[in-house]
């Protein structure tokens, strides 16, 4: 079977023209869950640390000091599902009827798509941004794949695995049938965005099923140690800072790159505080801290992320932070401030 459909889409995004987004190819759209209003409350800092902030990775600094700053009520839209038909998916890309939907990077400008493909269906739960970070697959596709499962058999185009993710995936029971080119005569996408009371369900789920069988119990807190991992964020003092901790809090300390899950899991399930700089690997920690935690992070001066926050958030617990100084790439954090704020949130 050969398609005309990803070349002509190529040739449009070539001539700029506009390409319509993949739900307007829909042939039916439901509600999974309905939107609902919550407050958001205020992080835990101390004065000053906003005005550090000089830059945001997401969006603008704006938006990510109202996220920090808090109490306002704010609507959490549906979570929607979709059935397409009549899609093809070449080289990480779904087009349908004049849409189209980028879930990764492609390899190739102009492919060549001369092999017979698969028709299959199914229910895909990937993002672009779970595909670009680990903690976001983790925190969002992996709660997504409930809604897979549930309304079709859950597709992927990830073919390969490695680090963390074989572990989670048999933990959570998730069993994705992995394709990398195909034509779906029935294909079921969500919109699952909202950080609404279904997602929250979702994510108490996912808790539940990664530290069954897992000993953990009650302690202070646990630092996760970045190092120099994934895009460079180094805090060039984060080994004396966790020390302190450590000494002073009776925090563990944990490197998440090199520790297995179950060995990651068994500190953080018990945790009062998961801490470090902000980063995927918090995510570790994050979605199995005990439903009344805090997670405390060290923002980068120059990379403010206010999306852990919106995660806790949603579960009901508690974020708090410091700024560090410094520059882009290696910054530090002061310890009197990262005790004081630690205060706020055991005060």
């Amino acid at each position: 079977m050969i398609s005309f459909r990803p070349a002509l889409h190529a040739l449009k995004q070539a001539c700029g023209l506009p390409q319509a987004e993949i739900e307007s190819a829909a042939v039916e759209r439901w509600v999974v869950a309905p939107s609902e209003t919550r407050f958001i409350p205020p992080a835990k800092f101390l004065p000053g640390q906003i005005e550090r902030i000089r830059e945001a990775e997401f969006g603008s600094v704006a938006s990510v000091v109202r996220d920090f700053r808090g109490g306002y009520d704010a609507v959490q839209e549906d979570t929607l599902g979709f059935r397409l038909k009549d899609v093809d998916l070449v080289d990480g890309v779904l087009y349908a009827s004049g849409a189209i939907k980028h879930l990764r990077p492609r390899h190739r400008k102009w492919p060549a798509y001369l092999q017979p493909w698969e028709v299959a269906s199914g229910a895909l739960y990937e993002s672009w941004v779970g595909n670009t970070w680990f903690g976001s697959w983790l925190s969002d596709d992996c709660l997504t794949y409930r809604l897979a499962e549930k309304y079709g058999a859950p597709v992927t185009t990830t073919m390969t695995t490695g680090g963390h993710v074989p572990t989670y995936e048999s933990k959570l029971g998730m069993k994705p049938r992995r394709i990398n080119r195909a034509h779906f005569e029935h294909l079921i996408l969500f919109r699952d965005l909202s950080q609404n009371s279904h997602k929250k369900a979702r994510a108490d789920q996912f808790r539940e099923r990664v530290i069954a069988g897992i000993p953990h119990d009650a302690h202070a807190g646990v630092f996760l140690l970045r190092g120099s991992t994934g895009m460079r964020r180094v805090l060039a003092n984060e080994r004396a800072i966790a020390e302190e901790l450590a000494s002073k809090r009776g925090f563990r300390i944990l490197d998440p790159s090199t520790a297995p899950v179950e060995e990651i899991v068994s500190a953080c399930a018990g945790a009062r505080v998961v801490a470090g700089v902000e980063g995927s690997h918090l995510v570790h920690g994050l979605l199995v801290m005990p439903p009344n935690a805090t997670l405390f992070v060290v923002q980068p001066p120059e990379r403010a992320v206010s999306a852990l926050k919106v995660i806790t958030d949603r579960q009901g617990q508690t974020f708090a932070f410091v700024v560090a100084t410094g520059g882009e790439n290696e910054f530090i954090a002061d310890a009197g401030e990262i005790q004081r704020t630690l205060d706020l949130v055991s005060g």
